[in-house]
């Protein structure tokens, strides 16, 4: 039978009772014990008192998400501190990092206080502030902040990791430098990650966090990953004081509750503020600034798609080349054959071959895992080839009765002359308030009313989460290409479609002219 592991209370006093003898070195705590909050105890108890048959720690990684302005930095210098004096490690290696050295310092200079501050600590070290490096003398240790370059990571032999903000992490690259392999040679290892909730869904920081919540509802199984979520869930009134209380278990503590309070009147009177006090205060991953797509929502439309099952369906296609060099989206959108079915959304995209790595370094998106997973496909070259694209939508229309493709009047290019040839009907498509409102509008409304199946494509949700809509005085709206920063192409696409698919539902009768638009 196997042996598990068990929990050692000696072990987790021993390490309580050490951060016990520091000092706080902010506010009006400076200078008093560190005397652990509740949720700062069960943590440091957790990692440090679950321990495997050989006495070793059972956790490797402590994966800490909580909003800011809870003691995070203390408790993670507290933590640093122990792995480099109290942890028994030979010639301890321990390392703080962050997107950049400044942020990275803001961990280590509250730890340099707090040797500073406890004189056993102090005599035992040397603190080079410049070089923000902490000395242990006694067994020969350190604690170093690292910058952010990448390259000169490789070879560390890190028997602790203090990994702060790791959400504005730009890659995955220094946390797999740092994380994988480097501690094969130390007994028990511990990667302390410690951040607020991000914006950025294709991050290393919420591919952590999508793990931690696989871990806490079981569905995910990693003895060695330890993770803790403080947040308020994305549905809750982010306006209730006991939703602030929930998210934040240092509110009366390190924080003064009228702070929070002024912080959401504040969002509350200038909307442009609200998902950065969702995000800050409540510790939920939203975009930094408000986006039109309710995710939410979106997501609850995932269901099935089986592009088998819709063979021989006529359909209607939306077509954003974009530029030769940028991604380009076609999406089918099959209408339902009675009233009880949904629209069905089937995207495809397309990237030149020849630039997908430099799409991943510089815009920090996962294009080359999408390929492997057959979302988006590559045409050779350094441009996308339209001549391969016309052969693909070819190739579509053996399987799928394509009645129409809309496409961008601006982009038109020879390819729309040569799928005319083939024997498609062309509809051009403004990308003005006159053509985008009415099928951006019932986009809206089919998705709040779950009468919408996309599949859950994860490049076309990428592009719909991008989106920003452009409002006129007449309450029309448009997908605005200039603040959607990111690609919306799908999201075009999709509209186009959607567009020619309603005006066609009943041979040719839109659907405008019985229900009238929806205004919202």
């Amino acid at each position: 039978m196997l042996e598990t592991s068990h929990y050692d209370e000696a072990n987790a006093n021993y390490v309580v009772n050490f951060i016990g003898c520091l000092c706080h070195t902010k506010g009006r705590w400076a200078g008093k014990p560190f005397d652990l909050l509740p949720w700062q105890e069960q943590i440091i108890r957790d990692i440090f008192g679950t321990l495997k048959p050989n006495g070793k720690r059972q956790f490797t990684t402590a994966y800490i998400e909580i909003p800011k302005k809870n003691g995070k930095s203390e408790l993670a210098a507290a933590v640093a501190l122990y792995l480099l004096f109290g942890d028994g490690e030979p010639s301890a290696e321990v390392y703080g990092a962050a997107a950049d050295r400044q942020q990275a310092s803001i961990v280590f200079d509250v730890a340099a206080q707090m040797v500073k501050m406890t004189p056993a600590l102090l005599k035992r070290s040397k603190i080079l502030g410049a070089n923000k490096r902490i000395i242990n003398h006694a067994n020969n240790g350190f604690y170093q902040v690292l910058s952010a370059e990448v390259g000169t990571k490789h070879g560390l032999n890190v028997s602790g990791l203090v990994l702060d903000e790791v959400h504005v992490q730009p890659d995955r690259k220094l946390y797999d430098v740092l994380t994988k392999g480097s501690g094969d040679a130390r007994e028990q290892p511990l990667y302390f990650l410690i951040t607020t909730a991000g914006t950025d869904t294709n991050s290393i920081c919420y591919e952590l966090h999508q793990k931690a919540l696989g871990v806490l509802n079981g569905t995910i199984n990693d003895p060695s990953f330890y993770p803790v979520i403080f947040g308020a869930d994305i549905s809750e009134d982010w306006t209730d004081p006991e939703v602030w209380k929930k998210a934040n278990p240092s509110l009366g503590y390190t924080i003064d509750i009228s702070k929070v309070q002024t912080a959401c009147d504040s969002a509350r009177q200038n909307p442009g503020e609200e998902n950065s006090f969702r995000q800050l205060r409540l510790n939920q991953w939203v975009k930094q600034s408000i986006r039109w797509m309710p995710m939410d929502k979106w997501d609850a439309c995932a269901g099935h798609v089986s592009p088998r099952l819709l063979e021989g369906r006529p359909c209607y296609a939306g077509m954003d080349l974009s530029s030769t060099s940028d991604l380009t989206a076609v999406v089918l959108v099959f209408p339902p054959t009675d009233e009880d079915e949904p629209y069905i959304v089937l995207p495809f995209f397309w990237v030149p071959a020849e630039t997908l790595d430099l799409r991943v370094r510089r815009d920090h998106v996962v294009y080359d895992v999408w390929e492997k997973q057959g979302f988006i496909q590559t045409t050779e070259g350094n441009v996308v080839d339209y001549r391969w694209i016309e052969q693909f939508i070819l190739q579509l229309n053996e399987h799928y009765n394509i009645r129409e493709i809309a496409y961008d009047r601006w982009n038109a290019s020879m390819m729309v002359q040569a799928l005319q040839d083939d024997g498609f009907t062309m509809v051009p498509f403004g990308q003005g308030f006159r053509d985008m409102s009415a099928p951006t509008k019932e986009l809206m409304r089919l998705v709040l009313e779950q009468k919408l199946v996309h599949g859950g494509h994860p490049v076309l949700r990428w592009n719909m989460d991008n989106v920003f809509v452009r409002t006129d005085p007449a309450g029309n709206i448009k997908i605005d290409k200039e603040k959607s920063t990111e690609k919306v192409d799908g999201a075009v696409a999709l509209v186009m479609g959607l567009d020619r698919a309603m005006k066609n539902l009943n041979g040719g009768d839109s659907i405008y002219n019985h229900r009238g638009l929806i205004i919202l």
